[in-house]
């Protein structure tokens, strides 16, 4: 539905249901104070972890969080995938911002205790890194590849010409424009797919990702992110895009607590195994 800018804490529903495959699974959704409604699959008990995704992924298309959490579980961890706002599962409409996803990651975290590491992925890593600003029960922050290697000014003027299509009703410009620095077999292999229709209109849930990476660039160059009083883990693939590990050396040493490393992955993805390793490491250590 559309939110009406409400506030209030959120609402399990009643359709939950259990996966009897091991580890256990339980899927169900939680409403925002806003209105919107998001899905997620929670496994295992103890300390917690929720996954928060970057531009695109959602529970259906992303086997490789999937797995990770799984193997996470197993290790005692409470692991919690979501997806994001209008994707997958969590249908919205209306203008998917910043602020309705930090929502949303709130609702998240009630569904995990209240308190939980964030584990964000490329852009997911800039929302993650506001959730914690915010005040949000962040405990620690484990991102992948944050894409934080652009000026400030670089972000913003690339940030706004993604709002500008959107709001235009250009959402192949749109995720065009998102894309436009990736390798560019990736748009080509995109606009190839019988998908493309989908993938393009899936941009409007990627105007929260453009706001955080804003936000965390300019955090990141005028010393905003000293004041995070959470440890923070940066991590890079073992076979990465050029200047990622400079971004997770410089994220890393913006915080009071904060280690970049390298861990076995390769194009912008981590192998399952090794993270879910380095994450029990990093939340239960």
């Amino acid at each position: 539905m559309t939110p009406d800018g409400s506030r209030g804490p959120p609402a399990m529903s009643d359709d939950t249901t259990t996966d009897t495959s091991t580890p256990a699974v339980t899927t169900a959704t939680v409403t925002t104070g806003r209105g919107d409604r998001v899905t997620y699959d929670l496994r295992g008990s103890g300390p917690a972890v929720v996954f928060v995704a970057g531009a695109g992924p959602y529970r259906a298309v992303d086997p490789v969080t999937t797995r990770t959490a799984e193997l996470l579980a197993a290790q005692g961890v409470m692991t919690v995938v979501f997806d994001r706002l209008g994707r997958g599962d969590s249908p919205a409409s209306g203008s998917l911002d910043l602020d309705r996803e930090l929502d949303a990651v709130a609702a998240v975290l009630d569904v995990a205790g209240g308190s939980a590491v964030l584990c964000g992925h490329s852009s997911g890593c800039a929302i993650s890194l506001r959730a914690a600003d915010r005040g949000l029960l962040v405990v620690g922050l484990a991102l992948w590849e944050a894409p934080l290697e652009s000026s400030a000014d670089e972000t913003a003027a690339w940030a706004a010409e993604i709002e500008r299509r959107i709001d235009a009703g250009d959402l192949e410009g749109a995720t065009e424009h998102y894309m436009k620095d990736m390798p560019p077999e990736w748009l080509a292999g995109a606009k190839a797919s019988p998908h493309w229709p989908a993938i393009a209109a899936s941009v409007v849930s990627q105007r929260a990702d453009a706001q955080a990476l804003v936000w965390a660039t300019r955090a990141l160059a005028d010393g905003g992110l000293g004041a995070l009083d959470v440890p923070l883990l940066a991590m890079t693939g073992t076979r990465t895009f050029p200047r990622m590990p400079e971004a997770a050396r410089s994220l890393a040493d913006a915080v009071p607590d904060g280690t970049a490393e390298t861990v076995d992955g390769a194009d912008h993805s981590w192998e399952p195994e090794a993270m879910a390793d380095r994450l029990a490491g990093f939340v239960l250590e």
